[in-house]
């Protein structure tokens, strides 16, 4: 499949930082993606270049075979060096524009948002081919944002129906895990992104398989699911 179709067919994003406590990244995402993983992006900012590359190469390697997307944080001049398949930016990470010409011709490229107009303005831009939305409930990811509750994605859900093919996909992020991923489905979200409900977890591979489990009972109670899999297969959704 192309990154485009895998991005619309994704619902569950990792995002953890490089393992080096535990020494076990490989296993680690292995685990993740036999759970029902579909992008992991590494996160871990004190990291040197090298350091990231490095790290960066291993995550690639254990997902090619598996058709998973790694995604480079922030750093558009990395994700060119790197030919990442994916760019994720954050609200001070600058236009969406510079940083896509530093990526090859079909990489994706994503945008945090933390409320509704920021949610309309990536909506809006041409260079943002998703989202994310929240953080939901409190974290630890990012603690210069407090949470922003449901409604920024019940927004997101009016504004980009999960169902309809031309919607940009958007991942509901921040402190979701198995006690509150139903009142995120509820509000709206088919996506979303975790960090310690799975980087935590004891056993990564069940987390995942239970979170996944939870998005495919939604995704499989909504009608229009067979022909959104069907148009995004066929590549009706690509915007280049």
């Amino acid at each position: 499949m192309g990154l485009d179709a895998r991005l619309r067919l994704a619902k569950l994003y990792l995002i953890t930082d490089a393992r080096t406590r535990q020494g076990d990244l490989t296993d680690f995402l292995q685990a993740a993606f036999a759970g029902g993983v579909d992008i992991v992006q590494i996160r871990e900012k004190a990291m040197s270049r090298e350091a990231e590359l490095e790290v960066l190469e291993l995550a690639r390697t254990t997902a090619v075979l598996r058709q998973k997307i790694v995604c480079v944080n922030d750093s558009a001049a990395l994700a060119g060096e790197f030919h990442a398949d994916m760019l994720h930016l954050g609200q001070a990470d600058g236009p969406s524009a510079p940083a896509r010409k530093q990526l090859h011709r079909w990489a994706l490229l994503g945008r945090s948002t933390h409320s509704s107009a920021e949610v309309d303005a990536a909506l809006a831009d041409q260079d943002v081919d998703y989202l994310t939305v929240g953080p939901v409930y409190a974290t630890s990811l990012n603690p210069a944002y407090p949470p922003v509750g449901l409604d920024p994605v019940r927004h997101a859900a009016r504004a980009a129906p999960a169902s309809v093919i031309t919607s940009k996909p958007f991942f509901a992020v921040g402190g979701i895990g198995l006690d509150t991923i139903d009142a995120v489905i509820e509000a709206g979200a088919r996506r979303v992104a975790v960090v310690s409900a799975i980087t935590k977890a004891s056993d990564p591979q069940e987390v995942a398989q239970q979170l996944r489990r939870r998005l495919q009972d939604a995704w499989d109670a909504d009608p229009a699911t067979e022909r959104y899999i069907m148009q995004a297969l066929a590549g009706a959704g690509s915007t280049r």
